[in-house]
């Protein structure tokens, strides 16, 4: 070891926004570091840094920018030094960092699971036809539509306790969540009834923590290394190929999951119309070490099943 370990007179900075979930999500990073060095706590500080994504709440993602509005401030403070890791949901991450940024450390992964939430209803199937359901998610809107295209779906941003807090107020029916999210945050008295993937595809990376450093901190390398699970960056490596092959963003509703069997993946991946009209999904089985290659070739398969078209379902 030719560096020295973080100490509280000089302790690492973790990165993170300002949400109880991402918060979390820092204090189990930062758990596992202090673990795995049988360091302090007060040798490593949370730095809470407000994203443009946290700061504009009242207009859909797509008009503002996408998925770089949750990373953009973080990942400049850290290129500026004033952060040493941060500390990212993998479901809101870009496909490609900053010169200068690598992500490639991943804590292991939580429920992928979506979560439908309503104080009355157990079910998509228990919602009366011209139901109102909130969401500001593209993919779950549009995975809705395509199976209930009766109900109204209404824009719904904000953190999860807002969200939750809308639906008690009774804005909306229904609003779906992460099960990963609500299974970290220990939130157990929400009305939550957990939706099998083969019932609705969950997000690229869903359930997934990512930690991302400067390419030329050693020091962050060989800390994170100690903390990263391979299977989930593994599965990961999969579903985010595919996601960059298709030019994925939160404009574009996509969902996929890789799953491991002993070496083998399976990779499964949906394309979707923004109104949910059609759907367009493929399932591909391979070696773990085939991985990223099978999310390339999938893209490129479902790109030639939508032809052009897919290019109009980005921008209508």
């Amino acid at each position: 070891m030719t560096y020295e370990l973080p100490t509280p007179a000089a302790p690492l900075n973790i990165g993170t926004r300002g949400s109880p979930l991402a918060l979390a999500q820092a204090h189990e990073t930062r758990e596992r570091l202090a673990k795995a060095f049988n360091l302090p706590f007060e040798a490593f500080t949370i730095v809470v840094i407000k994203t443009t994504g946290d700061k504009i709440i009242d207009r859909p993602l797509k008009e503002i920018g996408g998925k770089g509005l949750f990373t953009r401030e973080i990942e400049d403070d850290m290129l500026a030094g004033k952060i040493d890791i941060a500390v990212h949901s993998m479901k809101d991450m870009p496909t490609l960092q900053p010169d200068g940024l690598i992500l490639d450390t991943y804590l292991p992964r939580e429920d992928v699971r979506d979560a439908f939430i309503s104080p009355r209803s157990t079910g998509l199937a228990d919602l009366a036809a011209g139901a109102v359901v909130g969401t500001s998610s593209l993919r779950r809107k549009a995975q809705l539509k395509l199976r209930r295209p009766d109900l109204e779906v209404v824009e719904f941003r904000g953190n999860m306790q807002t969200r939750l807090q809308k639906l008690d107020n009774g804005v909306v029916e229904a609003t779906f969540l992460a099960m990963a999210g609500l299974n970290r945050l220990k939130m157990d008295h929400v009305p939550k009834y957990a939706i099998e993937v083969a019932d609705m595809l969950p997000a690229v990376a869903q359930g997934a923590i990512g930690i991302e450093r400067r390419v030329d901190d050693h020091r962050a390398a060989d800390m994170l290394a100690a903390i990263h699970d391979l299977q989930t960056g593994q599965r990961l490596a999969a579903e985010r190929a595919f996601l960059k092959a298709l030019d994925g963003s939160c404009e574009t509703p996509i969902a996929a999951l890789a799953e491991l069997d002993g070496e083998t993946l399976r990779l499964r991946g949906e394309v979707l119309r923004p109104d949910g009209s059609q759907s367009i999904t493929d399932d591909m089985t391979g070696t773990i070490a085939d991985g990223a290659a099978m999310g390339v070739e999938m893209a490129k398969q479902m790109l030639a099943k939508a032809g052009p078209l897919f290019f109009e379902w980005r921008t209508s």
